[in-house]
């Protein structure tokens, strides 16, 4: 009885004999693995796997097929990898960035130049020169600020931003008025306070006829003494025409644009010299302190 029961246990755990792969068999499992490393191979972002699948010894080419497309169930989609490509800066940009810089310099340059001429002692014109210069850098600062803060929905900030620009704007431009004002009128004095050969002889013809009105009206007034008198007016006539002539050349940039614009308009426009020394101050004030607004219109963000 004993023996009956051993035998049917050890009968009943017997292994199962291994059965070989026909060809057939063995040729479709090729072709299963050489289609899975293709699809492997062709995605870039996943890794091929380390390990081949663990297929049991003597199993079926049915099961063979049906583990093989189990792994594959599951598709596999290579995962979309952006790249962000930042675009280089545009030339304009950098261009309107130098410019930018070096009219800001010119503008502190300036104005603290001539904020400094105003203190009434050398502690009071560092203090103006220190005023002028925080003026300048904060308006040079403040438009690209401010349009990044309306740019961030910050309205209120951008807001106050702009009402301190326009401030600091205002105060460099009246001190960019002051300096070109002042060195304009030096310049032009200047040179109109030249001696040319035509002024030194109207100077000596008009010493000439002094003295012969002196020396014929000394005895009376007659009729010689009233030519003598007429000389003289003449000769201080002509005096003032030649230093009339210097004054015009004094600054030949606004006669030559009053010419120009007449030449130009047929006629229709005949501006003075006064209102192109407006222009000329107007623009000459207003241009070193628009760095500020440079800076805005080119700055650069990479696109998001």
């Amino acid at each position: 009885m004993a023996d009956d029961t051993s035998a049917s246990i050890i009968q009943l755990h017997q292994p199962k004999k291994k059965l070989p792969m026909s060809g057939a068999e063995r040729a479709r499992l090729y072709r299963l693995r050489k289609r899975t490393r293709e699809a492997t191979t062709e995605l870039v972002t996943v890794p091929a796997p380390k390990t081949k699948p663990q297929l049991p010894s003597g199993a079926s080419g049915a099961v063979v097929t049906s583990q093989l497309n189990h792994s594959l169930v599951a598709p596999v989609t290579p995962s979309r990898v952006t790249s962000r490509v930042t675009p280089s800066r545009p030339l304009a940009s950098i261009i309107l960035a130098i410019s930018a810089f070096g009219l800001a310099g010119v503008g502190i340059t300036m104005n603290g130049w001539f904020a400094r001429s105003l203190g009434s002692s050398d502690i009071a014109g560092w203090l103006f020169l220190a005023i002028g210069v925080g003026a300048d850098a904060a308006a040079l600062a403040l438009p690209a600020c401010a349009a990044r803060l309306w740019d961030g929905r910050q309205r209120g900030a951008a807001l106050a931003g702009w009402v301190v620009w326009a401030m600091t704007f205002a105060f460099a431009v009246t001190a960019g008025i002051g300096f070109a004002s002042v060195n304009i009128s030096d310049v032009t004095l200047q040179r109109a306070s030249r001696v040319t050969p035509a002024i030194e002889a109207a100077r000596a013809d008009l010493a000439d006829a002094m003295t012969s009105r002196d020396r014929e009206c000394a005895g009376g007034v007659g009729k010689v003494c009233r030519q003598r008198e007429d000389t003289v007016t003449i000769r201080r006539q002509a005096l003032d025409t030649a230093m009339h002539a210097i004054e015009r050349t004094a600054d030949p940039q606004t006669d030559a644009a009053m010419r120009i614009v007449t030449w130009l308009s047929s006629g229709l426009l005949r501006p003075t010299s006064d209102d192109f020394a407006m222009l000329r101050l107007t623009l000459l004030a207003i241009l070193p302190q628009i760095g500020g607004v440079l800076l805005m219109i080119g700055r650069w963000r990479p696109a998001a």
